[in-house]
């Protein structure tokens, strides 16, 4: 009962984000250090309301709140494992980009994870070391950047080689092109929590992905070639339930999805529908206006 009545005074999200801009225009506020005080406000309110029985959200897109990630999934990863707990504070991410804007950077640089990051373009891992170079929280344990060229011939060899392997955490993969297939071949590690990229212009009962292809690039692409990528999310839910993982939502547009690991959190993260991720603007455009300039693509069934 006392963890209820101190549940319903603490700061809502939108209350401590509004607190925070108001005061990151001061010159001398650690932008960085204030992040991580609301952060860790944020984790003890999940921990309580956890603790108390209840469940703070319908949906986990409503936690979200973008600090390092493209959209809002910085604040949804953040709900999920303060709620499971934080276990091994590992991260994987696979085409990690410039690392100023991925999914693993909030949990490294505010929460003090160890981060195994790849990316397939050399700028990218270059400009990714610069970034994490500047940060402070990050000066004596920096992430491993890795320079490869993800295929499923090579995956377990590049995780292992660089010493990602067994639990982790979180593991991101967004690789606009064989994730299918990636994922399906790895082994070398056990995440608890995964999200990934899916492409969800593909109707909800289809369950399909691009041919394999190496070396492929959607990058080289023109035009409309290059939304033939990725997978579709009955894909990739078959998959991951086969992996022993179940699909527990995604973030507000409906293409980068979460799934939990079937083990952990079945009390407060029950699996959702395809459909219900798929219920937003973003994908309804997509499947009505781009769809059918794609249907007839050289799609593989899985």
């Amino acid at each position: 009962m006392a963890i209820k009545k101190l549940v319903k005074k603490l700061p809502s999200v939108p209350q401590l984000y509004s607190f925070y801009r108001r005061i990151r225009s001061l010159q001398s506020i650690d932008v960085d250090s204030l992040n991580q005080q609301i952060q860790q406000i944020l984790i003890n309110q999940y921990r309580l309301i956890h603790a108390s029985g209840s469940t703070p959200y319908v949906r986990i897109s409503d936690a979200g709140f973008r600090c390092y990630s493209e959209f809002e999934e910085d604040g949804i990863i953040l709900y999920v494992l303060s709620t499971i707990g934080f276990k091994t504070k590992k991260v994987v991410e696979m085409c990690c980009g410039t690392g100023d804007e991925c999914m693993a950077t909030n949990l490294i640089l505010n929460h003090g994870f160890q981060g195994f990051l790849f990316d397939g373009d050399e700028y990218n891992i270059a400009r990714a070391n610069s970034f994490f170079k500047s940060k402070t929280d990050c000066l004596l344990t920096p992430p491993h950047l890795i320079h490869a060229w993800i295929t499923k011939e090579n995956v377990n060899h590049l995780l292992r080689q660089n010493g990602a392997k067994g639990e982790i955490d979180l593991f991101s993969l967004d690789m606009d092109g064989n994730d299918y297939y990636i994922w399906e071949a790895i082994t070398e590690i056990n995440p608890r929590l995964c999200i990934s990229e899916t492409h969800n212009i593909i109707p909800d009962d289809l369950s399909i992905t691009i041919p394999y292809q190496t070396h492929f690039n959607c990058g080289e692409k023109h035009g409309y070639e290059q939304e033939f990528r990725s997978v579709s999310l009955l894909a990739m839910t078959k998959l991951s339930e086969k992996k022993g993982y179940r699909l527990i939502g995604a973030h507000k547009h409906g293409f980068n999805v979460v799934f939990l690991r079937n083990d952990i959190g079945l009390d407060v993260f029950p699996a959702v529908s395809i459909d219900t991720v798929h219920d937003n603007i973003w994908t309804r455009i997509g499947q009505n206006e781009r769809w059918n300039l794609l249907k007839d693509m050289n799609w593989v069934e899985v």
